[in-house]
């Protein structure tokens, strides 16, 4: 698979080995800051030679934008060096209307997703992302955005889709015969992760926002679960959204929704300690999670080459034992968070 950037873990029992960075593809579909194509190549290839091989996306990033810059990207990488994740679970149906609508630029991509959890929705969607990527395979599959935090009133009815109509079984049987390597879920709560594995044997979930500085409930919940189980953790969103790259600033964004008064004060607690300790808020955000056994990598998302190398260069930073220890002092970190061990790139 190439040098990686830090030691690679396996992810489950798959035979597979992911970079403990890799590379988020969301803002490759995000019209607000997307990079234009020549843009969107550069921060992939500045990924790619800085040692990244495990790359995620999915359909919704961009209606299909995310993917299709992706697939761009890989399609003359020598296959085996790297690992490629995708979603299922929204389905892209053409409508100019609602892309205007929704983006406001005749540059987007003229599709509306639309959720669809069941076999046949899962497997048209995986056929879809085959011919968006122009790749002859993707070695991971997650279903896309399951459970109360993303589905609200449509909850009962996304998990009947996945489990009686049959989205499960339809991922099992893609694993089954060899046309993906591992399947699991990309969300945003650890509880419908905790759901989903009494329904099925999952190889690998992606949590979103819900392992950083300023949430460890999954200390208590779900890490010792899949650790006991053998299951991966990929760990989305390290940022929560925003705030942990912006700081408290005036209407910072945590977990997708304007940052409440009690987490701005929050963050600007532990921002204090960051600076007292010699680093960033942003830097102790990204190094944070590769602290816990139980996480198999962190993919932050990259807009440009700027972002990614000033990210790059917080992994060659060594942050003091101190600030977690301090930290946990205070109460602003969960008592048995491990800390990482810094500089984790020499």
């Amino acid at each position: 698979m190439g040098d990686a950037l830090i030691p690679k873990q396996p992810v489950g029992g798959t035979g597979l080995e992911i970079s403990r960075i890799g590379f988020g593809g969301a803002p490759l579909g995000d019209l607000k800051r997307a990079p234009t194509e020549a843009g969107a190549r550069e921060v992939l290839q500045a990924a790619w030679d800085a040692g990244i091989r495990y790359f995620d996306t999915a359909p919704f990033y961009g209606s299909g934008l995310s993917e299709r810059r992706i697939g761009d990207f890989l399609r003359d990488k020598p296959r085996d060096e790297y690992v490629l994740s995708t979603k299922v679970g929204r389905l892209l149906v053409p409508d100019r209307a609602y892309a205007m609508q929704r983006h406001g630029s005749a540059s987007a991509l003229p599709f509306r997703p639309v959720f669809d959890f069941t076999r046949e929705g899962v497997m048209k969607s995986f056929e879809q992302s085959l011919q968006r990527l122009g790749l002859e395979r993707i070695d991971i599959l997650f279903l896309h955005d399951l459970g109360w935090f993303s589905q609200k009133d449509r909850h009962e009815e996304t998990m009947r889709q996945a489990l009686s109509g049959g989205g499960i079984r339809a991922l099992t049987e893609l694993r089954d015969s060899g046309a993906v390597r591992a399947i699991g879920a990309g969300v945003n709560e650890w509880q419908i992760i905790d759901e989903l594995m009494n329904h099925g044997r999952f190889d690998i979930f992606l949590l979103a926002n819900r392992y950083t500085l300023l949430d460890q409930q999954v200390i208590d919940t779900l890490l010792p679960r899949v650790k006991r189980e053998g299951v991966a953790i990929v760990d989305g969103a390290p940022l929560n959204s925003g705030i942990l790259a912006t700081g408290p600033v005036p209407n910072a964004v945590y977990d997708y929704a304007q940052a409440s008064g009690e987490m701005i004060e929050k963050t600007r607690r532990i921002e204090v300690l960051c600076r007292k300790h010699g680093t960033t808020l942003i830097r102790a955000a990204l190094n944070f999670p590769l602290g816990h056994h139980a996480i198999t990598a962190i993919i932050p998302g990259f807009s440009n080459v700027a972002e990614f190398r000033d990210n790059l260069e917080g992994y060659r930073l060594g942050i003091p034992d101190a600030l977690w220890d301090e930290l946990k002092a205070e109460g602003l970190l969960h008592k048995d968070a491990p800390g990482p061990v810094t500089p984790v790139l020499g």
